[in-house]
């Protein structure tokens, strides 16, 4: 049976991997060649046959298992199903190709699901955070089509190798590296964190240049590993060049918002986001995360640029083009988190190249993606102060207009929330105990409110466009985190004081750790106003926001299941797809649902209940 659309689906403790929804009509000659179904990561497909009117019609087709076991206690621990697939064209072998978390690369026959190779690196399973989101299909422009390795799947592995093979068969391509596998220098990037950088997203090519990102443990030690993108000769897997997020040469005009030799204090400000590229500017733009350690910065003083930015970089030299800090001096984890999104936008009468950033602040940024020139306008707006000694704060940081602000992210007592008036009344008890003064409250040895989480807002699943439209739809999180920074105890090793919240963020190297939780009541409701889960489109013409809708049911999270959806929405990972007929789908909830949004309205149409979690991009 021919099919529509795949989607990947998170394994909860379980082994399933993805399921494929179909309609019984011809498969059109489309493919989805890249992770987000093209170079500049619209999430856009012109299909149109799915429509509206036939969208409750979609049927399980196929599905296929890893057979990737995750219980707590196997090798590994827990992991988590991730990938978007990519289909190849028929000259590429015509395979729906993905990675599993422990990295394996497989292809199926995109109709029936069948299997056509598997290529195995044979990780090493006793670690953590199992994810592959994804590999790369390369096309050699010098060979012939039949030949060898004229097509490529590339994809990196979470112990830092790079895999080359062939498209077709899936045997190792053996000018790359040694036999197709090329190991990254893991004892130089690890530092004194052993196992604390990993591959997680898809590679890059341009050019006939590889470029690949890390993802790095930025909260449990001051002195992580350095965020670094390393571009390497596609074909043989020879080094090209390196950038480093934090930059250690003093000429850098970025270095002067950095102490002196940085990377003895500080690391990570990494690109564990999936990249874009534009090959005609030849410019790859990467989304960098927050410096180690996460929640304090005393050790780091300046707004530490490059980390927490959007930065243009030349894909032949590596060189600087431009860049954007999102936030100066990250005290709060929030990274960039998604893909940057090329499309052009028609803005006071000019059609502009752009490039679209959303932010785990809820916010939404566009630039000319040659020049960095802000497409909406963008101020520097006071930011609260006051933090523990020896801290270092920006006093301003940057937002965009405010109707490209997604979420209130001021909480006050009166904003409490609850099911019943007991539950709201300490809801409103909380939340007037806590420190709470709006977006980028520092954190301190008091419990305090930030908001959005640092969740998001935002996150990898990132925001889709239909560039003919002009319409952007980014999923996002509505809730609010209490933080406290509790002071280490002396002669115990990461111990500390008691605190808010159950999640510890250890900083090992600083004074103190962290600990959060979510701002619940005692019914462990969140005590903000729902929806804690939203859909949002933005007419990218005006820089406004064109509709909202909820996102995700709660029926199944409480101590009873309710036999219909309660839809005040979830927390959500994973992103939209938006299709030609006007159709926007997503999964991404914790309610085990796949959905159907008109593009135009918001108006939900369709609903799949799924036996898992749905936290990847969907394709089709």
């Amino acid at each position: 049976m021919p099919f529509e659309f795949l989607l990947p689906s998170t394994i909860a403790m379980k082994r399933l991997a993805g399921l494929v929804l179909s309609l019984i009509l011809p498969l059109q000659a489309y493919g989805w060649p890249h992770h987000a179904g093209d170079s500049g990561g619209t999430k856009f497909s012109a299909l149109s046959q799915i429509t509206a009117d036939n969208v409750d019609k979609l049927d399980i087709a196929w599905t296929y298992d890893t057979g990737e076991t995750v219980e707590p206690d196997a090798p590994g621990g827990k992991t988590s199903f991730e990938p978007t697939p990519i289909l190849l064209p028929p000259e590429a072998g015509g395979h729906l190709v993905f990675c599993t978390a422990f990295g394996r690369a497989i292809a199926l026959d995109p109709g029936t699901g069948k299997e056509r190779w598997v290529y195995d690196p044979k990780v090493n399973r006793n670690g953590h955070s199992n994810i592959c989101r994804g590999v790369s299909w390369w096309k050699d422009p010098r060979v012939e089509n039949t030949a060898h390795c004229a097509n490529r799947i590339i994809w990196g592995t979470r112990d830092r190798r790079l895999i080359s093979v062939d498209a077709r068969t899936g045997t190792a391509c053996p000018g790359f590296g040694q036999n197709g596998e090329l190991q990254l220098d893991v004892k130089a990037e690890e530092a004194q964190v052993p196992g604390g950088i990993k591959t997680s997203s898809p590679v890059v090519i341009a050019g006939g240049v590889l470029m690949i990102g890390a993802a790095v443990q930025d909260f449990s030690h001051a002195n992580a590993p350095t965020g670094k993108v390393k571009a390497f000769d596609v074909r043989t897997g020879e080094a090209k060049w390196t950038f480093s997020s934090i930059p250690t040469d003093l000429n850098d005009p970025a270095a002067s918002s950095w102490p002196k030799n940085p990377t003895l204090v500080s690391g990570a400000a990494n690109a564990w986001a999936p990249m874009s590229v534009d090959e005609e500017l030849g410019l790859l733009y990467v989304p960098t995360g927050s410096p180690s350690p996460d929640y304090y910065g005393a050790a780091r003083p300046g707004d530490n640029r490059y980390a927490n930015s959007l930065v243009a970089l030349n894909t032949a030299t590596g060189e600087v083009a431009w860049h954007f800090q999102f936030v100066h001096h990250d005290l709060w984890d929030y990274d960039t988190p998604a893909q940057p999104v090329l499309t052009d936008i028609e803005r006071n009468g000019k059609t502009i190249a752009a490039v679209i950033q959303v932010t785990k602040q809820g916010f939404v940024f566009a630039f000319d993606r040659l020049t960095g020139e802000p497409v909406y306008p963008i101020q520097e707006q006071p930011v609260p102060q006051g933090a523990v000694e020896g801290e270092w704060l920006s006093p301003t940081q940057p937002f965009p207009e405010e109707s490209l602000q997604l979420l209130d992210t001021h909480i006050t007592p009166e904003d409490a929330w609850g099911f019943t008036f007991w539950d709201e009344g300490k809801c409103r008890e909380l939340i007037s105990s806590l420190r709470s003064e709006g977006i980028f409250t520092p954190l301190s040895t008091e419990p305090t409110l930030y908001m959005p989480s640092a969740m998001g807002g935002a996150n990898w699943g990132g925001i889709a466009v239909d560039s003919e439209q002009q319409i952007g739809v980014v999923n996002l999180n509505n809730m609010a985190t209490v933080g406290q920074l509790v002071p280490v105890v002396a002669g115990k090793d990461g111990a500390t004081h008691a605190g808010v919240g159950s999640m510890l963020a250890r900083m090992k190297g600083t004074p103190y750790a962290m600990k959060m939780g979510n701002l619940g009541s005692p019914l462990g409701i969140p005590c903000t106003k729902p929806p804690w889960g939203k859909l949002v489109a933005v007419d990218l013409k005006k820089g406004e926001v064109l509709w909202e809708s909820t996102l995700g049911s709660v029926h199944d999270m409480g101590p009873v299941s309710a036999p219909f959806e309660i839809d005040l929405g979830t927390p959500n990972l994973g992103g939209p797809l938006i299709t030609g007929s006007g159709l926007v789908f997503i999964a991404a909830t914790l309610d085990k649902r796949f959905r159907a949004f008109d593009l135009k309205t918001g108006e939900k149409l369709w609903t799949h209940e799924l036996p898992f979690d749905g936290s990847a991009n969907p394709m089709t």
